[in-house]
């Protein structure tokens, strides 16, 4: 595994791991809200089992995220940090390549999208239309109101790299903001949908159920009975179907 440093269009430094496979196609991952390019772990095992298969993988941390330098999280920073990502991948003489998200990191996979490069997607939990989230369930009172007096908010969390992330309320806003039918309709790869059907994926489930017509006929939802958004419990199902989806499409 080698660490790698590479910048986005407005300078900030990116940092991330690379897993050297076999062939000649490369799997980048993008993780999810508040999180890191280990996932929880989920990355780590999901990275090393793609690469026992022959796939380079590429996994970063957003910045503001990880080890990655500091700034607010949004949904067009992190669609800048992807396509700083991928222009890397290329520059290495990777073209055929393919995105694996997860939550928002799925968000930001559509919202990336490159025919030329991208050959397909694998998403998981994919926030794929507008979602309306209660936040004073997520933030403290506190937090809420930082955000109102400075546009931003401060989240503690457990990460070896950092004690904290900085939301901006533009983060908060870009979960609802989306044309689903522009979004989906713009994408011309084949493109795998996981999702559960507990917890948060009871809201997630039903727009890729409603917006699924708009992405190309070889796309594909599969539904994992009684997995929770983390999917924690249920790995395994979800690793056999990317796995199965790569052998195919990849």
């Amino acid at each position: 595994m080698e660490k790698i440093t590479f910048g986005n269009t407005q300078g900030l430094k990116l940092r991330g791991v690379f897993q050297k496979g076999t062939n000649d196609k490369l799997i980048i991952m993008c993780h999810g809200f508040r999180s890191n390019r280990s996932s929880r772990g989920r990355f780590d095992r999901f990275a090393k089992r793609f690469q026992n298969l022959g796939y380079h993988v590429m996994r970063f941390d957003f910045g503001g995220c990880g080890e990655s330098e500091d700034r607010p999280l949004s949904l067009e920073a992190e669609v800048s940090d992807l396509t700083a990502a991928i222009d890397y991948a290329v520059s290495k003489g990777f073209t055929d390549i393919a995105l694996y998200g997860h939550s928002l990191g799925a968000r930001v996979c559509l919202e990336s999208y490159q025919p030329t490069y991208i050959k397909t997607m694998i998403l998981t939990g994919a926030g794929t239309g507008p979602v309306t989230y209660d936040w004073p369930e997520e933030f403290t009172s506190f937090q809420l109101e930082e955000l109102k007096e400075t546009g931003y908010l401060k989240q503690p969390v457990q990460d070896p790299y950092r004690e904290e992330i900085v939301i901006s309320k533009q983060m908060l806003v870009d979960f609802e903001q989306v044309n689903q039918e522009r979004l989906l309709s713009s994408i011309q790869c084949p493109v795998l949908i996981v999702h559960g059907d507990q917890g948060e994926e009871e809201i997630l489930l039903p727009l890729t159920q409603k917006g699924i017509k708009w992405l190309p006929s070889s796309s594909q939802l599969t539904v994992i009975e009684g997995a929770p958004h983390s999917f924690e419990g249920y790995l395994d199902h979800v690793e056999k179907a990317a796995i199965d989806w790569l052998h195919k499409h990849f």
